[in-house]
């Protein structure tokens, strides 16, 4: 009876360490470490303040910066995400040719640059056509594509997420150094508003 060596003799399935997986390119295969439900996060938390807008957040961050707190131990954290889309204007046919022309001539200006850099005569002449061509062709490209929707999203837009409260967090051993600093801010603003 002849016994199969080399790697691929450890994995047998149906044997004693069968259940084994063979090794691969980057070794053998090991259980994950933790306690498996996901990457470890790193140290816990603690909310030191919720503001309504980023701006106050970013305030509160600042002022730690500025009173030597080690910013880098803090995060600021947006909930509550709301995806808001606002409709730039109408799109037509001629204006999808317009902004076609105009990202074709970005494109044409870079072919026409990289082929002037090689030309012995006029570079200046080969510079313009590859920006003519270009545009040319994105302005076709631009209304063809438009065409092709079917009258389905004739509007420009704009995606922006915002969120409804913003949360100063830190690292839960530097939550009562951040909350004294964060006590002195308010004490702070409080006097010079009422001075």
């Amino acid at each position: 009876m002849t016994s199969a060596s080399g790697p691929a003799a450890a994995w047998r399935p149906g044997t004693q360490g069968g259940d084994l997986l063979p090794s691969g390119p980057a070794g053998r295969p090991s259980a994950p470490s933790g306690d498996g439900h996901g990457p470890e996060t790193g140290p816990p938390t603690v909310t030191i303040g919720s503001y309504p807008d980023y701006p106050a957040a970013q305030r509160v961050v600042d002022y730690l910066a500025d009173n030597r707190f080690p910013v880098e131990h803090s995060a600021i954290v947006g909930t509550n995400l709301t995806l808001v889309e606002t409709v730039l204007g109408r799109m037509t046919t001629g204006r999808a040719a317009l902004l076609g022309a105009g990202t074709g001539a970005w494109f044409g200006l870079f072919i026409g640059l990289l082929f002037g850099i090689f030309t012995v005569g006029n570079w200046l002449a080969v510079i313009l056509v590859g920006l003519v061509i270009g545009a040319i062709w994105g302005a076709v490209f631009g209304a063809v594509a438009h065409a092709m929707t079917g009258g389905q999203r004739d509007f420009t837009s704009a995606s922006s997420l915002r969120a409804g409260q913003y949360a100063v967090i830190v690292d839960a051993q530097l939550a009562d150094q951040a909350r004294q600093l964060l006590g002195r801010m308010q004490m702070s603003g409080s006097a010079t508003s009422a001075g």
